[in-house]
């Protein structure tokens, strides 16, 4: 039996993986919430660790206000960074292996072609950075490890861009969405089967890779699918814009290459339209 740990399973990706595990019947999972294993506490995660024997710790957990991080930047550490290192050093000492995720916004935006895993990092936000610290965490300290970058994450659960324009549309709120970020929207619930796809191999291809849908979007170009998937494009008020005023910098081309995903751990990639039609048609009630 395949013990596996997953962190931060009130967010969206552990309700993602949740669903996708209800079928794997040779793994035997621990969600574990902020309330029972706060990883930004190292006494909490050495004693967690103590109790609880894992073959995979799959980390979810993350600050992720993109806005808010910029002014609660010692927070957004905490947890991006720190907690991850706490993680890092227990999964080492206990032989687990470390499963992280991480962001698209550890670059710049600057080029005008898919990041590679070997591309220079250059955050430009405090969120960027935190999450670029947790990385260089786990590749300082563990041997064992799988970090991920994805993009632009979505799902049925929680709030998220999906979620947010399916309730202002439901609500005749007019929408202005900005076309000054090229990225990837990626459903949660693909990444969260690649994950558990990678437990059950048992891979050991180590190391960072590259996941997201495929193809490119702006946010406009986003907003404009969820609409028309759900019906509502001819009945909304949709609006774009060359800037929106934000707090945070954000790259203003992100896509992500995924060539060393398919290639080394042969995994399958969907068009980011076809997903999102497919969990809208499916899996989200936008009545």
């Amino acid at each position: 039996m395949i013990k596996v740990l997953v962190t931060g399973a009130n967010g969206q990706l552990g309700y993602c993986i949740k669903d996708a595990a209800s079928d794997l019947l040779n793994c035997e999972f621990y969600f574990a919430s902020r309330k029972n294993l706060d990883i930004g506490n190292r006494t909490s995660v050495e004693e967690f660790f103590k109790r609880n024997s894992f073959d995979y710790c799959i980390n979810t957990a993350a600050y992720t206000n993109v806005e808010k991080a910029e002014s609660e930047a010692d927070v957004a550490y905490s947890i991006n960074a720190d907690g991850v290192k706490n993680l890092a050093e227990c999964c080492k000492n206990s032989d687990t292996v470390l499963i992280h995720i991480s962001t698209d916004y550890v670059f710049d935006g600057r080029k005008n072609r898919p990041y590679k895993e070997t591309d220079q990092t250059n955050p430009i936000n405090v969120y960027g950075a935190s999450k670029l610290r947790g990385e260089q965490y786990v590749q300082e300290i563990c041997t064992k490890y799988f970090i991920y970058r994805t993009s632009w994450l979505y799902s049925q659960y929680g709030h998220n861009f999906l979620t947010s324009i399916l309730k202002n549309a439901k609500e005749q709120k007019n929408l202005t969405i900005t076309t000054e970020q090229i990225g990837t929207p990626t459903n949660a619930n693909d990444l969260a089967k690649m994950l558990l796809q990678g437990v059950v191999s048992g891979s050991t291809a180590y190391g960072l890779y590259h996941f997201s849908n495929e193809g490119e979007a702006t946010w406009f170009d986003f907003a404009e699918k969820i609409l028309f998937f759900s019906n509502q494009l001819e009945t909304t008020n949709l609006a774009k814009t060359d800037h929106y005023a934000t707090i945070a910098s954000r790259p203003k081309y992100s896509v992500l290459n995924k060539a060393k995903i398919c290639n080394s751990l042969s995994v399958g990639l969907i068009d980011w339209k076809e997903s999102l039609r497919n969990i809208i048609t499916t899996e989200v009630d936008y009545s």
